[in-house]
């Protein structure tokens, strides 16, 4: 923080401190010196009914004063004064940096059976697949739902369908090193609204699919001198470099014909980010086993 929010924080903290020690003493001596009699506060109701003004009760102003030694002492210790670090030099960062040193190191326990399988290895181990389970519902569900199943934009894990392949090679350099897909806005280079219909009618009829307006015969040429380069000749699509295949009905950000029509129109950008720095290479080859399990099922 700037030093003068740390002198404004300073500066309330020692103000709420001596209000305590104030209040603390005024009343210790208003006590010890108390006349006999009651006090009251002059407020008087229905001529008797008279508001006392008795002291604290003793234990009570003890601990009361037991608050601002306690605080006194703590601000002295740990941070709390601005950009005071404390005597001890404790700060929240750090216990948090010990506390996940401690946890990893159980979980290595935990992770050490699995250290020498492979993936074939592990998605035939049970153990295994469901510490790749718990790997899963902690780090992918968001994007591709609790079974896998994905969502627009986000593949599906239990078709078979795989933009960049499916070998546990690969699903395992997906993972730890994270894909980036970009297709981009055709609108412009097709020659506006009437090239967009044309190369809709063609791309699904690859998949054996028709449209009512769109010249299909236009559209094939129009994919020949701008598709093929990346979706190969007949829409096969090309996994080395994370491009689709367009002849089997699979749609990453959906099927109906708008979606296809803004696709081919607008473009798409997606990105699956790296996840091996965060999660080691041993826990990205059980959550490779268990994305795999997944396609196994055929869920």
């Amino acid at each position: 923080m700037s030093d003068a929010v740390s002198l404004f924080v300073v500066i309330l903290s020692l103000a709420n401190i001596l209000g305590v020690v104030w209040l603390f003493w005024t009343m210790r001596k208003r006590r010890s010196g108390e006349a006999a009699g009651d006090e009251t506060t002059g407020h008087v109701w229905d001529d008797d009914l008279r508001e006392l003004n008795n002291p604290l009760p003793r234990w009570w102003l003890w601990l009361f004063g037991l608050t601002a030694v306690f605080g006194a002492v703590y601000l002295v210790l740990y941070p709390g004064l601005g950009n005071y670090r404390g005597v001890l030099g404790w700060t929240s960062a750090s216990q948090h940096a010990e506390l996940q040193k401690s946890v990893e190191a159980e979980a290595q326990k935990a992770l050490a059976p699995f250290a020498g399988m492979s993936v074939a290895q592990l998605r035939g181990n049970p153990a295994a697949l469901s510490v790749g389970r718990n790997l899963f519902n902690d780090n992918c569900i968001l994007c591709h739902g609790s079974d896998g199943r994905g969502a627009p934009g986000f593949p599906n894990l239990t078709d078979k369908d795989w933009l960049w392949g499916g070998t546990p090679e690969i699903v395992e350099a997906t993972i730890s090193g994270g894909r980036i897909g970009v297709m981009i806005p055709w609108r412009d280079t097709l020659g506006g609204d009437q090239g967009v219909e044309d190369v809709l009618a063609y791309v699904l009829s690859l998949s054996g699919r028709s449209v009512p307006a769109g010249d299909v015969a236009h559209g094939r040429q129009l994919f020949a001198a701008n598709c093929v380069a990346c979706h190969g000749d007949k829409g096969q699509g090309n996994a080395l470099i994370g491009v689709p295949n367009l002849s089997d009905n699979v749609w990453l950000y959906g099927g109906s014909v708008a979606t296809v029509r803004e696709t081919i129109a607008r473009g798409r950008q997606g990105q699956m980010p790296a996840h091996g720095d965060r999660l080691g290479e041993l826990r990205v080859r059980l959550l490779a086993a268990y994305v795999l399990s997944l396609n196994d099922a055929g869920r």
